[in-house]
């Protein structure tokens, strides 16, 4: 049983798919081209050249679930928000409901849910991940929707709090999302759920329980 992680080269995808190679979870590393092989053969990484804006389907084949950890960043305008975040996200649902996959593991917001309660500037991509989660929870897939708040550059603690009344804060660092893709992606009977991701106390397995 393979995961394809989709959005592989970004700064959580790298992380979880080091992880998940680590821990013996078969993944194939879904990337735009082949500039951004190397990386992923250095480490004995599959790798599959497939576009959210473009030809995607062969990318599912061979594969049983999908981490979905794309974003179109914060120095792309309102264009690439709609055909990555919104318009890519429903693509992927769409194609894993129609190949029978068996779950999606989906990186969403802690705000998603409210976008006109975002800063002004992520409001769009807010919206974007607000519709791709809806129409992820319609779907015919098994899902497990997770909500990180505020990211950073910081190293795992593998602590991790689910509210931000738990945590006293909105942070967490991509290291400690990555660690927490791992065990969504190992726990496959945990299905329709949704988790906030937020730097805590709690160990991961006990958070996400």
């Amino acid at each position: 049983m393979k995961t394809l992680v989709i959005g592989a080269n970004g700064k959580i995808g790298r992380q979880f798919c080091e992880l998940a190679r680590t821990a013996g979870l078969p993944v194939k590393a879904m990337i735009r081209d082949s500039d951004q092989q190397t990386w992923f053969r250095e480490r004995g990484i599959e790798t599959v050249i497939a576009d959210l804006e473009g030809s995607l389907r062969h990318a599912f084949y061979g594969c049983d679930q999908v981490v979905f950890a794309a974003g179109s960043g914060p120095h792309t305008g309102p264009d690439k928000t709609l055909m990555i975040d919104l318009n890519g996200a429903i693509r992927a649902i769409d194609l894993a409901a129609e190949l029978g996959l068996s779950r999606f593991l989906m990186v969403s917001a802690i705000r998603a849910e409210t976008p006109l309660d975002g800063p002004e500037k992520l409001r769009p991509y807010l919206a974007a991940k607000h519709a791709a989660d809806d129409h992820l929870r319609a779907s015919r897939v098994p899902y497990v929707i997770a909500k990180p708040g505020r990211l950073t550059d910081e190293a795992a603690t593998l602590r991790l709090a689910t509210s931000p009344e738990e945590a006293g804060d909105n942070r967490i660092s991509r290291a400690n999302v990555a660690h927490a893709l791992l065990h969504l992606a190992q726990e496959r009977a945990l299905t329709r759920r949704e988790f906030v991701l937020l730097d805590g106390e709690r160990r991961i397995g006990d958070a996400l329980a």
